[in-house]
């Protein structure tokens, strides 16, 4: 870190802050719309950060404080940073603060500063964390509360702080208006392409064309099976990670192009001579999720491919242009057509190539189909560069909220003032309260300490009683659980819960439920 302004220090989060984790929550007390506390967990920190600014409210439980009580949950104060402590939500570097007392879950941990002035400034130090890198890297993401404590905060001036705060609280309100206009843009831009589309297939988009001919266009409705051929699925053999001719997959087809990423190959000869692909080939996607089932892409030759069985490759004839058909089956009617003719499963929909043959849309002569094209490629060229600059302006928006925020935290986003009280005093007076804190009593001399063994035993009962094979019992009574049930369901602090999964695993005990049945429950093939 460069160095500091004059009057500030550089020390642990840990000096200045007071750290809590969270409790279970039995089921039984879910579903309260209304009580004394706000229950919040890791989804709930999600929701504050994009439609709340970072205010932790609107909770979805909320308990009494004699259940709170009963469930010797700590409430947690207002001004409080609380953020995921384990689980893949811990990537997302969500932060959010508390506006009143509540009580958090067991997946959350909340930060506290010892000086109730600095609440928003260490909320705003956090934000420049990432926590990714400091999560473990066990079998589910984790964080712990020395974790914390060890990262290093340059400390202000109680004043400066307050300034600080103030500052980034007017400055990253703007920043927060701005990317709330910009993210209306993709909206704006998928409907702009659907009325594109909608237009060229209903024959408004070439009205003034056909003036221009001086020519009367016929249009006719008609059946795709009429104009088009050979509805064929595709390969249902295993593909690879290498191989001579890439499998073209339902992943491969995106906003109505083919994406050449993420490619899968075969170099089966038999395969690949039954399934090869023709320059024109528009491949339909035949099963997937119910709104993604019928998008569609022409092959355009780009490099040998065949395709998978999830894909129905159609053949057009002389009277229609493989971009017109694609327009057809991705504008509103096309997609419209396809959510009534789906088959739904348990996950996935279908729509076989008898229902794809009988899709009905208006043809226009094959001179127009090309005017259509031309007109739509154009609009969609300019769309596709609008979306270009909101990506690379929305990334320099995001850029700018970690900039001030890094600038802040070394001194430069708002003026010092040399009357401040420096921030070694302000640090010397909270190690000061910390040490006149009332402390537990220690053992008088003469009075019997725990042996070792003893000390093990009081742990262990501090640890709700657990027993030797406390998380393989709970995987004998529920069956496969993932990690972070399991830990949820071991009802032990984090830390203890890592050990107690180690000490299993050395004996071996999650090894044997792992070996008993195809079906016995094992722990570490899941993931959170």
């Amino acid at each position: 870190m460069s160095e500091l302004p004059p009057d500030w220090v550089e020390v642990p989060v840990g000096d200045v802050v007071s750290i809590a984790s969270g409790i279970g929550f039995p089921m039984r007390y879910q579903g309260e719309t209304s009580g004394d506390l706000g229950f919040y967990k890791v989804g709930d920190i999600s929701r504050a950060v994009l439609e709340h600014a970072g205010q932790l409210r609107d909770a979805q439980h909320y308990v009494s404080r004699e259940v709170a009580a009963e469930l010797k949950g700590k409430p947690i104060p207002p001004g409080a940073t609380v953020f995921a402590k384990i689980g893949e939500a811990i990537k997302l570097n969500r932060r959010a603060y508390t506006i009143s007392e509540c009580l958090i879950d067991n997946n959350v941990m909340a930060i506290k500063a010892l000086v109730d002035e600095s609440d928003r400034y260490v909320y705003m130090f956090l934000r420049t964390q990432d926590f990714t890198e400091l999560s473990r890297a066990t079998t589910v993401p984790s964080l712990r509360k020395g974790d914390i404590e060890s990262l290093s905060i340059p400390l202000a001036p109680l004043n400066e702080q307050k300034r600080i705060a103030d500052k980034l609280d007017a400055v990253l309100a703007r920043v927060d208006a701005c990317r709330e206009r910009l993210d209306r843009i993709p909206v704006i831009l998928k409907r702009f392409r659907q009325s594109v589309l909608a237009a060229a297939t209903s024959g408004k988009l070439t009205e003034e064309w056909r003036e221009e001919q001086s020519t009367t266009s016929e249009w006719s409705d008609v059946e795709l099976g009429s104009v088009a051929r050979d509805f064929s699925y595709g390969s249902a053999a295993k593909s690879s990670q290498s191989g001579d001719v890439p499998v073209l997959r339902m992943g491969n087809i995106q906003e109505g192009k083919l994406d050449w990423t993420d490619l899968v190959y075969t170099s089966n000869v038999a395969e690949i001579t039954k399934y090869r692909l023709t320059n024109g080939d528009v491949l339909f996607n035949r099963t997937n999720s119910p709104e993604l089932v019928g998008k569609t892409a022409v092959y355009r030759g780009e490099r040998e491919a065949i395709y998978a069985g999830y894909l129905i490759k159609v053949r057009c004839t002389d009277g229609l242009l493989p971009d017109y058909l694609n327009y057809c089956l991705n504008s509103p009617a096309g997609r419209d057509y396809c959510w009534r003719v789906k088959s739904d499963g348990v996950s996935q929909s279908n729509i076989n190539a008898k229902k794809l043959a009988a899709f009905t849309f208006r043809l226009p002569p094959i001179e127009e189909q090309h005017e259509i094209v031309r007109c739509v490629e154009s609009l969609f060229a300019y769309a596709d560069r609008l979306e270009a600059r909101y990506t690379a302006t929305r990334a320099h928006v995001e850029r700018l909220t970690q900039a001030l925020l890094a600038k802040a935290f070394r001194g430069e986003l708002v003026p010092q003032d040399p009357n401040d009280e420096p921030a070694s005093v302000l640090l010397e007076r909270i190690r000061a309260a910390r040490e006149a804190a009332p402390t537990k009593p220690r053992p008088r001399k003469g009075d019997s300490q725990p042996s070792k063994t003893q000390k093990a035993e009081v742990t262990m009962l501090n640890r709700k009683d657990i027993q030797d094979a406390h998380l393989t019992t709970i995987l004998k009574e529920r069956g496969p659980l993932t990690a972070e049930a399991l830990w949820s369901a071991s009802q032990l602090d984090i830390d203890d819960f890592y050990d107690q999964l180690k000490d299993e695993e050395a004996r071996g005990l999650l090894e044997e439920q792992r070996g008993e049945s195809a079906t016995a429950p094992r722990l570490l093939e899941a993931t959170a």
